[in-house]
């Protein structure tokens, strides 16, 4: 056997896989030129991966089929053995280049050096006349920090049904960024891991790579950071600080509404960073055109690449972020005590984690063990305020609200789809959200017979996997009716 087989695997696969799949997972692949021998006689092909995360990639998700196929090919079984490709050594000039400041190879001075704005300063600064204040003496260029929390990894994150695709897409960006999803835009609630998964692709690429150039930040950083340049008009140090990134992360975009020299300077950084094949994500409470007060031609480059949304966790993917979340304070959480958590906290992941807090706090301080009891007792404020504010007349009277609709039309005769829809939509949450039956909902909505409810159920229910904005419309319902 000689290096054909591995050719011919390669063709194999590239017939099989999706041309991108296959372009960032396989073709990087080095197979030595000719097959070595295991105890036994069995052949072992070595292949060489670039680097840890890709292995790490290689093994979990193409090695089985890899190994199959170079079996077939070689009409014996044979075993894949995959391992790091080792890095070539740095030449003196490139090390000195690396640690050496320049112009134009260092990012500007952070806005860690900056006094701390809100948002409603900086858009009130933003808005003030800068040239009534002498232009203040620009900085020396300094090296950025990435910002990052090292504990928000891929490994910490649970994955479930709610954050797949957003979670598949991120890790293709950070084994290959700037080759496929850019920009990759995020959208979902507050709380259900946008960040924690941003934070994951920019602590991933820097394993991988320690000197690439990352950043993270709040959109309001980049507007505070757009105020201060535009007071000193030092918009110089903003492009160097911007334009030189290899991966910039950064959260909730919609913060850039109606700031129109924030959102040209991010235009500009934009077009830079995808010229130069350095990628971008970005996180938003709502999908690119649901943004308000955005110029168009950024929300149409928001949506030029790859958008997906996170849900809110099914119980199953809740009861899994509860076990973890304990097992990582050294403490047991009983199956049962986590359905009970899970089940009466739906809305996102920092409410489930609070609620978790609770109950480890009430058992430590108690010095009791963790039973239903126990949690019961602990939740015994939320479970009470949940109790009074999510009732099916509240449901009505939000529905009616967001839809601009009478609150007499949810109990109403009439038919027009202004008037249905909102109705359904109402029928849907009462189901999700109360423990009423069918005919009790049908009932307080002007006694409809319980089939016309379970088929607004299920109508809204398969819509809401299929319908971006119907999602995100019943996203912001049920995170106003939760408080």
């Amino acid at each position: 056997m000689s290096l054909n087989l591995w050719q011919s695997v390669c063709e194999r696969l590239a017939a099989e896989l999706p041309e991108q799949q296959f372009n960032t997972w396989i073709r990087p692949l080095q197979a030595d030129a000719m097959p070595t021998s295991a105890e036994g006689g069995m052949p072992v092909v070595s292949v060489r991966v670039p680097n840890r995360f890709k292995l790490d990639w290689i093994r979990t998700q193409h090695a089985g089929r890899i190994e199959a196929v170079l079996a077939e090919l070689a009409g014996e079984p044979v075993r894949l053995d995959l391992s790091v490709a080792p890095r070539p050594e740095s030449s003196p000039a490139m090390a000195l280049r690396r640690t050496t400041p320049s112009s134009t190879a260092t990012l500007a001075v952070d806005a860690l050096d900056m006094p701390q704005r809100t948002a409603g300063e900086a858009t009130r600064a933003e808005s003030s006349n800068p040239s009534a204040r002498p232009p203040a003496r620009a900085s020396a260029p300094v090296v950025s920090v990435h910002r990052l929390n090292p504990a928000l990894t891929f490994d910490t994150l649970v994955a479930g049904r709610a954050n797949q695709m957003a979670r598949t897409a991120a890790l293709h960006v950070a084994g290959a960024p700037g080759v496929m999803y850019n920009p990759l835009f995020i959208y979902g609630g507050v709380g259900l891991g946008k960040t924690h998964l941003v934070h994951a692709v920019g602590n991933a690429l820097l394993k991988d790579r320690p000197d690439a150039r990352v950043l993270y930040l709040h959109a309001e950083q980049f507007i505070s950071d757009v105020v201060k340049n535009y007071q000193r008009k030092t918009f110089d140090e903003l492009k160097a600080k911007y334009h030189s990134l290899d991966l910039l992360l950064i959260d909730d975009v919609q913060f850039f509404a109606g700031k129109d020299r924030t959102q040209e300077e991010f235009f500009n950084a934009f077009e830079a960073l995808l010229t130069k094949r350095a990628h971008i994500i970005m996180t938003s409470d709502t999908y690119p055109k649901g943004l308000v007060d955005i110029d168009e031609r950024l929300t149409s480059r928001f949506d030029a690449g790859l958008t997906v949304a996170i849900e809110p966790p099914e119980l199953e993917m809740r009861v899994a972020i509860l076990m973890r979340k304990a097992a990582a304070e050294s403490t047991e959480m009983p199956e049962d005590v986590a359905f009970f958590i899970a089940k009466n906290v739906r809305a996102n992941v920092r409410e489930l984690e609070g609620a978790l807090r609770k109950v480890l706090a009430y058992s430590r301080f108690s010095h009791k063990d963790i039973n239903i009891a126990l949690a019961r007792e602990a939740l015994k404020d939320l479970l009470s305020i949940q109790n009074r504010q999510v009732g099916v007349e509240n449901i009505q009277k939000t529905v009616a609200d967001f839809y601009k609709i009478k609150v007499a039309d949810m109990y109403s005769k009439k038919r027009p789809a202004s008037i249905a829809r909102p109705r359904q939509i109402a029928m849907y949450l009462a189901k999700e959200m109360t423990k009423k039956s069918l005919p009790e909902i049908g009932e307080l909505f002007g006694g409809r017979d319980h089939t016309t409810v379970l088929h607004a159920v299920r109508k809204i229910g398969a819509e809401r996997t299929t319908n971006p904005e119907l999602n995100q419309q019943l996203h912001v319902l049920e995170q106003t009716l939760k408080g």
